[in-house]
């Protein structure tokens, strides 16, 4: 399941990716406050555990200023995820409110709300291209371009446990990654848990945007086509969409 919800701000902080988190998080409140909890929580802690859906940004007519964004004309969302259940609940979660709060500095303002239609994967062997950037690394945590040689074992990796997270069984086959017109896109996130460790306060996050092809079993394709592709796909990244 695809929806998209359009939004009417201002301002949105530069570093917005865990803004919309909030908002995510937000709207299951709404609608299932236990369900959140569950997700999210766990004995009273973080849940670190992956969740099944990822989601991109597209901002229109929007400038620069600093330390935010302003924007002249729109937020939209784009929100994936083959996990019926939770998107229900976003979707009525996000329809009981008419405006999210961040920081009490932030609004924004639900204009619409859409269900998007999805491509039907049939073939092995299809082009894809990015809605929100890919972020791949390796052992040692550090990113990885998709011309790296590491770079396909990391995807399998990754590809296989977000799998295993959702269905219960990771990949039926090894998919192949080859890269057609992939650039680096360097993100910066605002994450607490960073600030605690580093005592800095913005992440780097060196993603890839762009178009690639991948060759593998067509049920794994399309579950990987739902729920996103590589690490940080809860926070906006690695959202894509049939070429």
């Amino acid at each position: 399941m695809r929806f998209k919800c359009t939004f009417k701000t201002e301002k949105i902080p530069l570093c917005y990716h865990m803004m919309l988190v909030s908002m995510i998080k937000e709207a299951l409140k709404a609608e299932d406050e236990e369900y959140l909890n569950k997700l999210y929580y766990f004995q009273n802690k973080k849940n670190k555990k992956s969740k099944n859906f990822t989601f991109s940004v597209y901002l229109k007519d929007y400038k620069i200023d600093k330390e935010e964004i302003k924007i002249n004309g729109f937020v939209q969302i784009n929100i994936s995820s083959p996990d019926i259940e939770f998107m229900l609940k976003l979707y009525n979660g996000i329809l009981k409110k008419k405006s999210f709060q961040y920081k009490k500095i932030y609004q924004i303002d639900k204009l619409k709300i859409t269900i998007q239609q999805e491509k039907n994967i049939l073939k092995e062997e299809l082009c894809f291209k990015t809605l929100s950037p890919i972020y791949m690394k390796d052992i040692n945590g550090n990113s990885i371009s998709p011309t790296s040689n590491e770079y396909s074992k990391e995807f399998n990796y990754i590809q296989n446990k977000i799998l295993e997270n959702y269905r219960g069984y990771g990949l039926k086959e090894n998919v192949q990654f080859a890269p057609v017109l992939m650039e680096e896109k360097v993100v910066k996130e605002e994450i607490k848990d960073f600030k605690k460790v580093s005592g800095k306060d913005i992440y780097y996050v060196e993603a890839y945007s762009g178009i690639f092809k991948l060759c593998g079993d067509v049920q794994d394709l399309k579950d990987i086509y739902m729920l996103g592709v590589g690490y940080r796909r809860n926070q906006g990244f690695g959202m894509i969409e049939v070429v």
